[in-house]
């Protein structure tokens, strides 16, 4: 189970400022049990924005709704295809996983993080999965072009790459593409490589107690209803 929490609106309307039509782009699985962004999430936003916008006189976006299956799996990110035809940018409101994963199937497309991912839980299924996402709960995807630093570079260095890079490849896996090439490499097809000269302050990797429980806010609104 992925929990996450949406972001706030203020921050949401900074990331999308570049974009006149965002494509808005809930998951149907573990966003939507969260209670993070499901259909119902996307719309709430969608009308949060348009009421955000309304009250500064600055509603110029465009925006569209959509909810896949599911964002981490690639097979169901073939329904967004025509969709994004008609965009300049992707909200996602799934994970940290779902965001890399329609960055990765659209390359050329801005691809940003409306909710933080906070917390992973444990899924009883056999298969192979490369790690994408830390849940660090402060998702800052939107400014290294939907891939992960924190979980892609061997070092988790903010400010890359490090000097010990070759051909592309990192230094503690020489089978391993480096995260800040592949960073640099998107954010030049996007023209954003003005972004790699910003500075990301060292982040609290603070020893975090587990196992770790998460409530859900809606069900103990619910409860508390109840009782």
């Amino acid at each position: 189970m992925i929990v996450a929490e949406r972001k706030s609106l203020e921050e949401i309307r900074r990331t999308i400022a570049p974009y006149e039509r965002v494509l808005i782009v809930g998951c149907g699985t573990c966003a939507t049990v969260c209670g993070a962004g499901g259909e119902r999430e996307v719309a709430l936003l969608h009308a949060g924005l348009r009421a955000m916008e309304a009250r500064s006189g600055e509603g110029w976006h465009t925006f569209l709704e959509f909810t896949v299956k599911r964002q981490c799996d690639a097979e169901f990110l073939d329904a967004l295809v025509d969709r994004v035809r008609e965009v300049d940018a992707v909200l996602s409101l799934g994970c940290g996983i779902g965001v890399q994963a329609i960055a990765e199937r659209f390359p050329t497309l801005p691809v940003l993080p409306g909710v933080n991912t906070s917390f992973m839980g444990m899924a009883k299924e056999w298969g192979v999965w490369d790690e994408r996402c830390a849940a660090c709960g402060d998702c800052r995807l939107a400014e290294t072009a939907g891939i992960c630093p924190i979980t892609r570079c061997a070092k988790g260095i903010l400010n890359g790459p490090c000097a010990g890079t070759k051909n592309g490849k990192c230094e503690a896996n020489n089978e391993m593409d480096c995260a800040w090439v592949l960073i640099y490499q998107r954010l030049e097809k996007l023209h954003r490589l003005e972004d790699m000269r910003r500075y990301y302050p060292p982040r609290n990797f603070r020893v975090i107690p587990r196992p770790r429980r998460i409530v859900s806010k809606a069900e103990v609104a619910v409860g508390g209803n109840n009782g």
